[in-house]
């Protein structure tokens, strides 16, 4: 059965980078209010709401801060990957008449408020705290740092391959004004900074920020009151497999398979038709997987495919077109900037970085502990 036309009417961005002067409520409310004035729409139309954890805090205290009372609403956390989730799940509430117009917001001040959590806050009671903090594996990046050797033993991906990544993030924030760094960068730069967690050296890791934002998704009849251009959601997937990383079946491949073939299925579209792709570059070696994974080459090719710039700006897969979380902005939970930079692309609006001709965009996020939850979205100009 077909999908009824559901699109995506508004995104913005918080305040970003250190923002000492908002808490995490008014940050959402802000990006909430510029993204509804390109829908067209205020927020007493909002009859469904999405949001991340945020802390401690769901969708109940951010409606209270908002003055929404939903007829919808889901706060459940898959980690950065929580948005794409909640675009899926809001497509078919929409779909579905279960709601008219969502709000998914989320906004961090991990970086003001210093409180990224530490390999010691996980000795308690819980699998993690039993079985794997006691050996003294680090939050969270010791879990990638696994995926990372294996990934290089089994398949020969080398340190430049990792460096390439983060370079070509890098030359796209410097095409961003809004990116936390726009230095010059370097494979010789990335593979002589510090080691954090072998093989991850510190420029192969994401950033600490501030920052999220606001998407509103609403089906077609409330689409035609946007200020700008709606975006069609043209497919989404999702899954997840384990928390705990002595559960993951393979360290090299993550649940972005199944994601990926969902929400490329649901679109009809194949990897060749991707003009776009905003994937969650928490670490480096995270984004070969995920160009495997989806689809965009064999097992273990990834570090080859971009070897010759394909990622960077004028490359033939534009990727990380913000400068990603490892230039641009990385507030703990990454997957509703990926959105946000998704549909400035298929508007056209992005800027020094706007890549011609983007139609077809894909924003794939993931989360958890070495790749526990993943999910794509796939936007389209209509």
């Amino acid at each position: 059965m077909a999908q009824p036309p559901v699109y995506i009417v508004g995104a913005a961005e918080t305040p970003l980078g250190k923002v000492p002067d908002h808490n995490e409520f008014s940050m959402v409310a802000v990006a909430a209010q510029e993204a509804l004035g390109e829908a067209g729409l205020r927020f007493s139309d909002v009859d469904a709401l999405f949001t991340n954890y945020m802390g401690e805090e769901g969708s109940v205290q951010l409606g209270e801060y908002l003055g929404i009372q939903p007829r919808y609403a889901e706060s459940s956390d898959m980690g950065g990957a929580s948005f794409e989730f909640f675009v899926h799940h809001a497509m078919l509430a929409i779909a579905a008449g279960r709601c008219d117009v969502a709000l998914v917001g989320y906004a961090s001040r991990q970086r003001s408020r210093r409180n990224r959590k530490r390999a010691s806050d996980s000795l308690d009671g819980s699998l993690t705290g039993q079985f794997e903090a006691p050996y003294g594996i680090h939050f969270p990046i010791g879990h990638y740092a696994l995926s990372a050797a294996r990934y290089m033993h089994q398949y020969g991906a080398t340190l430049e391959h990792l460096s390439e990544v983060a370079v070509a993030a890098r030359q796209w924030a410097a095409l961003n004004p809004r990116a936390w760094v726009r230095d010059p960068l370097s494979l010789d730069d990335v593979m002589a900074s510090p080691m954090i967690c072998d093989p991850l050296r510190k420029l192969d890791c994401c950033l600490v920020t501030d920052g999220g934002g606001a998407i509103v998704i609403a089906r077609k009849d409330r689409a035609r009151d946007a200020v700008k251009t709606p975006v069609r959601i043209l497919g989404a997937g999702e899954s997840h497999v384990q928390w705990n990383v002595a559960q993951c079946p393979d360290l090299t491949v993550t649940p972005g398979v199944v994601s990926g073939r969902e929400a490329f299925g649901m679109a009809g579209i194949r990897p060749g038709d991707v003009d776009v792709f905003e994937p969650y570059d928490n670490f480096t070696h995270a984004v070969l997987l995920y160009l495997e994974d989806l689809g965009f080459c064999g097992k273990g090719e990834a570090g080859d495919f971009i070897a010759d710039g394909r990622l960077r700006p004028g490359g033939s897969l534009p990727s990380m077109t913000s400068g990603g979380g490892l230039s641009y902005c990385h507030p703990g939970a990454l997957g509703i900037l990926l959105l946000i930079e998704a549909v400035r692309q298929v508007r056209g609006e992005a800027g020094d970085r706007q890549v011609d001709g983007a139609e077809i965009a894909v924003a794939h996020g993931t989360g958890g502990l070495a790749f526990s939850t993943a999910s794509t979205v796939v936007l389209a100009r209509d």
